[in-house]
């Protein structure tokens, strides 16, 4: 197998991402994107973008977008092992530091490590915010659609569903673009 192979390609990128993906898939987005459209041009940042779109919209974990990527790229073949890949390793980590987290339950460090990984994930899942925007943003409408539902989900009780269906409506009357 050739290192160009696509699949070699994708196993070996997604199995490296998942150990980065403190918080989950979408923790490491900014990666992802960073591989599919800058390294290797498996795709555009609006096809990230709506691969993106469409894992959040569909029912089931958030790492659906690891399975639509592989997709993209290498057909059923490519989703089987985009999501293996990102699933497998991590699993096996989990399972070890768990054990271990377990035997070390009133440890000092390990409320420290625990409280630092929140920050963490917030930062990564801000960077992951900010490179699906960039995808995303694409007139001055789509901005303000982007900064309207981020408000909405930020700073109400309403549920964000009523926003992202607000803002499909606006694209199905063709008025974003």
């Amino acid at each position: 197998m050739k290192a160009t192979d696509p699949l070699l390609a994708l196993a070996g990128h997604f199995a490296l991402i998942s150990l980065l993906a403190v918080g989950g898939a979408n923790a490491v987005l900014p990666e992802m994107h960073r591989q599919a459209v800058d390294v290797a041009g498996w795709m555009t940042d609006r096809q990230f973008s709506e691969l993106f779109a469409l894992a959040q919209v569909a029912p089931g974990p958030n790492v659906m977008i690891v399975t639509l990527v592989g997709y993209q790229v290498a057909g059923l073949t490519g989703a089987l092992v985009a999501t293996v890949a990102m699933c497998g390793p991590t699993c096996l980590f989990a399972y070890g530091v768990a054990r271990l987290w377990d035997r070390f339950e009133g440890a000092h460090w390990r409320k420290v490590v625990q409280e630092g990984l929140v920050w963490v994930t917030v930062g990564l899942i801000a960077a992951s915010a900010l490179v699906l925007t960039d995808g995303a943003a694409t007139s001055w409408r789509m901005v303000v659609v982007t900064l309207v539902t981020a408000a909405v989900c930020c700073w109400t009780q309403i549920n964000p569903l009523w926003a992202l269906g607000g803002a499909a409506l606006l694209g199905a009357a063709g008025l974003l673009g």
